[in-house]
């Protein structure tokens, strides 16, 4: 497993640390967000946090970002917490390249 702060790879493909803020304006992928040694990834989604669906909306963003089908995107940890811990599956190399790219960090 390869640690790169606030994505792992793993056997599956990668595991994606987020931070995710429901009833946003419009659904987006932004910035890398530190506290200390922890690093998120900041997701908006317009879903309310009711039933689950702003974790669906999360998954529905990350797999159009990632290029993945939408099952392949689960919320492993955190599921009634912003923080959250996402599994994408697939090829973790491909995966990972994708992480650094969307890797903008707020100043």
């Amino acid at each position: 497993m390869a640690e790169q702060g606030f994505f792992t790879i793993c056997d599956e493909g990668i595991r994606l640390k987020v931070r995710l803020t429901p009833k946003a304006d419009r659904d987006e992928i932004g910035a890398l967000e530190r506290m200390g040694e922890e690093s998120w990834l900041k997701l908006r989604v317009r879903a309310v946090p009711e039933n689950g669906k702003a974790n669906k909306a999360a998954e529905k963003l990350i797999a159009g970002a990632f290029g993945v089908a939408k099952s392949a995107v689960v919320v492993e940890t955190g599921q009634t917490s912003r923080r959250k811990t996402l599994i994408i599956r697939g090829e973790g190399e491909r995966l990972a390249c994708i992480c650094d790219q969307l890797a903008r960090v707020e100043p």
